[in-house]
């Protein structure tokens, strides 16, 4: 998939790893519809801004009305809270999965026909390596994600026909704001190097997309799909931060 003179949506651009997909395909040629809920905290320059919620079916209705030109599609937003499945509130845990399942499968839906007239391009959904393990404290996190996972093995094989590329991202621990954020409250120390900067990430996924790549594996989520082999783990937050 060539990404120069590629027209790419990005969902959730208005702050971490989505901001720096849209600067970094601006940086390689494409054109960039950078989208968030709230557009006026969008501040990327040279993109085009649109008011976007996943969740919301119109409002995916009207994005794809005005972005008929996409040929890569960046499901990158999505709710990070959930808690525990068993004892948390269940509106987070529904809030979590509404956004990282069905607001994934919203957007896809939405855009599906546009990428195949547009000559198939290209679906990137940003997933998480606790799709293969589970997290103590945010274990509604991990079956959403886990959900979407099997999402984009589903998508994969029934857009292949129309030459549409279907990645995942599988990524670890990134140093967003919301990830020091928590760990500043959860009184996490972090060691250098212990989290992915987000532009790496960023390259690292464009890079894999550009390659044809079906999977995209940091370092996490090259140990976490190993562990699928064996009796299910979950993943240690302190000791990876620490």
């Amino acid at each position: 998939m060539e990404l120069r003179d590629s027209t790419a949506l990005v969902t959730g651009a208005n702050r971490g790893i989505g901001r720096h997909f849209a600067l970094e395909l601006i940086r390689r040629g494409a054109k960039v519809y950078a989208t968030a809920r709230r557009p006026e905290l969008v501040d990327i320059p040279g993109a085009h801004v649109l008011r976007l919620d996943i969740t919301d079916e119109a409002s995916v209705a009207a994005a794809a009305a005005s972005a008929l030109d996409v040929d890569v599609l960046i499901n990158n937003a999505a709710s990070t809270a959930g808690g525990d499945l068993v004892t948390g509130d269940l509106s987070g845990i529904r809030e979590t999965m509404d956004s990282n399942y069905y607001g994934t499968l919203h957007m896809i839906r939405a855009f599906a026909p546009i990428l195949a007239r547009n000559g198939g391009g290209a679906v990137l959904n940003v997933l998480s390596a606790v799709a293969w393990t589970t997290v103590a404290g945010n274990a509604a996190y991990g079956a959403a994600k886990s959900a979407e996972w099997g999402l984009t093995n589903g998508v994969r094989l029934e857009l292949a026909g129309q030459g549409t590329l279907v990645s995942a991202l599988v990524p670890g621990v990134t140093a967003t704001e919301t990830m020091r954020d928590y760990a500043k409250v959860a009184g996490l120390q972090i060691r250098d190097g212990a989290m992915n900067e987000p532009i790496d990430l960023v390259r690292l996924a464009l890079d894999g997309l550009e390659a044809g790549e079906i999977e995209i594996l940091d370092r996490f989520g090259v140990e976490a799909k190993a562990t699928l082999t064996g009796p299910p783990q979950a993943f240690d937050l302190e000791k990876a931060l620490g």
